[in-house]
């Protein structure tokens, strides 16, 4: 037979002890360096009964709650301080904070400028600005060509040679990244400014001739001509159709902007041309008499100088352009003209007469009338001579009789004797040789006339008349 004892009535107290939570603790995973893309979790241990609630900041901010926080592909922007917060009813408790240091490659890569317009001279600097992590080294370039490394690149004193195109890269172990490219476009005044001339060789009158302005600048310069100290133009180009010989001279341009102005070095523009404007000028200008010194002068306006020859009555006497005649006689009077001639024409001038005056000469008497003279009639003597202007004053003389017998070109002699004539113009006078006059009287006859001609051959002419 079995017993079946029944215990006594027992009180049965459970005990649930309520355990705060601890400190909590983060584990990161990976816990080694993180780069950008990577994936990484982190753990938060807290060791609390019940289990506490856990939640997770970010700087401060709420980010996530749960014992784990992931992030996938994680990138720079979650880089920051970690905390994890344990809650236990109203017990709060904070882990330390872990950091989480992203790693990635250059990136927002940029360049500025420290001026906005540089002008030579003056001083620049280029700042490369470079988001990465770890930081980057930068180096600099120009056209794609290497310069220097650093963060900064400092030109002191700017010049047209600093001009051009100017980007950074940023590299660190990620990778590497290039800036956009800045330009630097230096600003200076003109400087070489030349000009040249086309066509280049010979200019003849009446071609077609260009002037070219060759500047360098920046901003591009304004061109202005000049001939002499006159402006004639503008633009880099200054053109002259059908050339003449007044276009000749010197030219240059001025280059000018805001920055400044220079001039180029002056050219000459030598028009060839052939001869014109060819005159004679006489020296003495006045009247030109026998034994006088005189000079012709060829004026003749040409390029390149012409060669000068000169003509009397057609006939050529002399060269150059001064024609001296010393001593001249009557024999030089006539009509003159030079001939003006180079590689591209010739021209005679007006013809120009010499005139020469000078005094009687080859004075000599002549007889006119009938050879038969009856006595009581008279014998005419006519004087004649060379002279220019011709001679007339003439006056008649017979030998051994100081004073004159009778003026005129023509003389009447009634009786015998010996009778010469003087012819005057306003340059001076000469004296013919004498002439012999007889008059013969007899019963058997009217008249004998005799004459000679004194210092020469005598020519003795009778006429005898016989009355029977």
């Amino acid at each position: 037979m079995s017993v079946r004892i029944t215990p006594p009535l027992a009180l049965v107290i459970l005990l649930v002890i309520h355990d705060p939570p601890m400190k909590p603790v983060i584990y990161n995973n990976p816990s080694t360096e993180i780069v950008e893309g990577d994936s990484v979790t982190l753990i938060c241990s807290s060791d609390s009964n019940p289990p506490a609630e856990i939640s997770w900041l970010k700087e401060g901010m709420f980010v996530g709650s749960g014992r784990i926080y992931s992030i996938s592909k994680i990138s720079s922007d979650h880089s920051g301080e970690y905390k994890c917060k344990s809650r236990y009813e109203h017990i709060e408790k904070f882990s330390d904070a872990v950091t989480l240091n992203v790693m990635y490659p250059p990136k927002s890569v940029s360049v500025s400028i420290s001026r906005s317009e540089i002008v030579e001279g003056d001083s620049v600097t280029l700042i490369c600005s470079s988001d990465s992590n770890p930081p980057a080294e930068i180096s600099w370039f120009k056209g794609g060509i290497y310069l220097k490394s650093g963060q900064i690149y400092s030109i002191s004193k700017s010049s047209s040679d600093h001009s051009g195109e100017y980007q950074c890269k940023s590299r660190n172990k990620h990778g590497e990244k290039y800036s956009h490219t800045v330009t630097l476009n230096i600003m200076y005044p003109p400087r070489s400014v030349s000009v040249s001339i086309s066509p280049s060789a010979e200019i003849v009158e009446g071609n077609s001739v260009t002037l070219i302005c060759s500047s360098d600048s920046n901003p591009p310069a304004e061109i202005s001509w000049f001939k002499g100290e006159t402006c004639v133009g503008s633009g880099r180009i200054y053109s002259i159709s059908k050339i003449s010989s007044d276009h000749s001279g010197k030219y240059k341009c001025k280059s000018i902007n805001e920055h400044g102005e220079k001039y180029s070095h002056a050219v000459t523009l030598d028009i060839l041309y052939p001869p014109r404007s060819i005159s004679v000028s006489i020296s003495p200008s006045g009247e030109i008499v026998d034994g006088d010194s005189v000079t012709l002068s060829c004026s003749s306006d040409s390029n390149p100088p012409a060669e000068i020859n000169w003509f009397k009555g057609g006939m050529f006497v002399g060269s150059e352009r001064i024609y001296s005649i010393s001593k001249i006689s009557s024999d030089h009077s006539g009509e003159y003209q030079c001939k003006s001639r180079n590689e591209h024409g010739e021209k005679f001038s007006n013809s120009v007469t010499l005139n020469v005056m000078y005094p009687p000469r080859n004075v000599v008497v002549s007889i006119n009338g009938s050879a038969e003279i009856l006595e009581g009639d008279s014998v005419t003597l006519i004087c004649s001579s060379d002279s220019n202007p011709p001679a007339l004053n003439f006056s008649w003389f017979k030998e051994n009789q100081s004073s004159s017998v009778g003026s005129g070109q023509s003389f009447s002699a009634l009786q015998s004797g010996r009778f010469y004539c003087e012819a005057h113009n306003q340059h001076g006078s000469q004296r013919s040789d004498a002439v012999t006059v007889t008059v013969h009287h007899g019963a058997d006859s009217n008249v004998i006339v005799i004459i000679a001609v004194s210092g020469g051959v005598f020519i003795i002419i009778i006429i005898m008349l016989f009355i029977k």
